[in-house]
């Protein structure tokens, strides 16, 4: 919680123990900001929640533990208000001496975790011999928001990405890629997904190209020399592509966290025979499953878990159960998080059962799939090219660059073209990530070109522009040899008392972001900052203000810089000097 948030929950904490028990003391008041400027600026409700077990009017309730409270130092006044509110007013000087708190600490007010925990974090997940596309998006830049959050939390966070790189893909490519012969890779990702395709509709219609793709999945997993020379190569070739679009999306995934399905190969028949061993697995028409108990299909008939087909194959869900055990036991996992689409639900859902009936997953370790929905193109319909194709990753960023480069030239004409490029590069790509980040993570969401670059609003761009016009300010002062590194904060003024609080509410949204894997809150979070920043700036001046009263605004459009840009590095989006 900010400063305010914590010293009012210490002082009502007493407060509770002293009006109503000390079995109370721990009783939790939501303290939340009021919207209602005469309401004041915090608001505490718990009343009516407690009015109940104690058998009072909530009013009563709250009238005893306001006249025990102590808020001398920390509010000009308080009162109930409604069914049972207790409304705080904050003094200038309390909110002063907290704003100026946060501006000297390097973590903005937000503490460190006491507890720090190993937190494996599975996301992006792109298939080897296939361009990644639009539908990466979403896992890459959620899963990598929330690797950074809990990394400034204090967190060892171990990143996982789970490759599609075994199986039946790959028989079906190494055997078309031996028809073609070897220019058909040539040497690009490009010509693999060609490869991939042709592989594909094949696979349909030829018998004879089908059976030897089988086989050559036998070879594959029997680690035949050849077959394995030849998947290494399309390996290579995918992962110089992988690397790339993560170096432009500017995301912390590199090969040293790649954690492909074949990583896990070795284990999937020792798994099985464990999960016969603990009597777990059963055969059921030549397969074998796993039966959940309360797992029911829509007739409510048992639905099993299928760990090995009939054939000796296995699918996803023992490949998953692999990630479980190895992130137990070799990651010493305390959190594991699985980004992935929300269609995969009911599969995670099984998968996670079935490890905690083996006891794979300790009682005291969670494992949650962190669902989310798709991304959709206007109508609701899959996001295209101007071509009616749908997007590939890099010609959604070519796409976004060369928007932004618009906008770009049209706020800075004088620059370079190299400079402008730059720079749009920036604003595109904050862009993508913004708009996808600023939506209720399992919500479907419409991408919408025009909305996500415009420079009012909540976007990247906006925000952006504000870091940069706050950079600008400070440089103007610093040319003038204004220096205010010593200089406290001393609030005077409406807008800077809601500025100051909306800096102090930093802390909160990163609270909100690591209890509800939900990076919106700190995108929304960010925008108001923006906007409260406005209204101080258009409101109050800060040249032609006496000199105490400039510095004191200087240090609030300093702080302002600081957490926006350090929102923004949390959500993977760059927070430039000069737009």
């Amino acid at each position: 919680m900010s400063a305010p948030d914590t010293v009012l929950a210490e002082r009502f904490s007493s407060a509770f123990a002293n009006a109503l028990g000390q079995e109370f003391a721990e009783t939790d008041a939501v303290l939340r900001p009021s919207g209602r400027p005469d309401f004041g600026y915090f608001q505490a409700n718990f009343a009516m929640g407690l009015a109940k077990t104690l058998g009072k009017n909530p009013r009563e309730v709250a009238q005893l533990v306001l006249d025990a409270v102590d808020l001398q130092g920390v509010a000009d006044h308080a009162e109930v208000a409604g069914p049972g509110f207790i409304n705080i007013t904050l003094s200038t000087d309390f909110v002063s001496r907290c704003a100026t708190e946060q501006l000297n600490d390097d973590r903005h007010g937000v503490p460190a975790t006491s507890k720090s925990q190993r937190i494996v974090i599975d996301y992006s997940q792109p298939n080897i011999a296939k361009e990644m596309h639009v539908g990466h998006v979403r896992s890459t830049v959620i899963g990598d928001s929330l690797a950074r959050l809990f990394e400034f939390l204090g967190h060892n966070v171990i990143r996982q990405n789970h490759l599609g790189d075994w199986g039946t893909p790959y028989g079906m490519i190494i055997e078309q890629f031996l028809d073609d012969g070897a220019q058909a890779m040539a040497g690009s990702i490009d010509a693999v997904t060609a490869l991939y395709r042709r592989a594909s509709a094949r696979y349909k219609t030829d018998e004879e190209f089908a059976a030897r793709a089988s086989k050559r999945v036998v070879s594959l997993q029997a680690h035949e020399p050849e077959t394995i020379e030849l998947w290494n190569t399309l390996y290579a070739l995918s992962l110089v592509h992988i690397e790339e679009m993560y170096q432009r999306l500017g995301v912390t995934l590199t090969r040293e966290h790649i954690a492909g399905e074949s990583s896990y190969d070795d284990d999937l028949p020792v798994l099985i025979e464990e999960l016969r061993s603990l009597g777990l697995a059963v055969e059921q028409a030549g397969a074998l499953c796993v039966f959940v108990p309360g797992m029911t299909n829509r007739e409510g008939e048992p639905l099993p878990v299928i760990v090995q087909k009939s054939d000796g194959g296995y699918l996803y869900a023992t490949t998953d159960l692999a990630t479980v055990r190895h992130r137990v036991r070799a990651l010493k996992a305390d959190r594991a998080l699985y980004v992935v689409d929300s269609r995969q639900s009911d599969h995670f859902v099984g998968v996670f059962a079935v490890a905690r009936l083996a006891h794979w997953i300790p009682d005291n370790v969670e494992f949650r799939h962190v669902a989310f929905g798709t991304m959709l193109g206007p109508g609701r319909t899959p996001l295209k090219t101007r071509s009616g194709e749908v997007f590939s990753l890099e010609a959604l960023l070519d796409e976004a660059e060369d928007r932004a480069l618009a906008v770009v030239q049209e706020k800075s004409p004088d620059l370079d073209a190299e400079e402008q490029r730059r720079r749009a590069h920036i604003v595109g790509i904050g862009a993508i990530k913004f708009a996808d980040l600023v939506n209720q993570r399992t919500t479907d969401y419409v991408f919408d070109w025009d909305r996500m670059l415009a420079l009012q609003g909540k976007t990247a761009p906006y925000l952006q522009y504000a870091h940069a016009r706050i950079r600008s300010l400070l440089r103007t002062a610093n040319e003038q040899g204004i220096n205010v590194d010593a200089v406290a904060i001393n609030i005077t003024e409406r807008q800077e008392h809601d500025l100051a609080l909306a800096l102090l509410r930093f802390p909160r949204a990163i609270s909100e972001v690591e209890a509800t894997l939900e990076p919106h809150h700190l995108c929304m979070y960010l925008f108001e900052l923006a906007q409260s920043f406005t209204a101080f700036y258009e409101a109050c001046p800060v040249f032609k203000a006496p000199d105490d009263v400039r510095d004191s605004r200087l240090r609030l459009a300093e702080s302002t810089s600081r957490v926006l840009k350090q929102g923004l590095v949390l959500l993977g989006i760059d927070a430039p000097e000069q737009l």
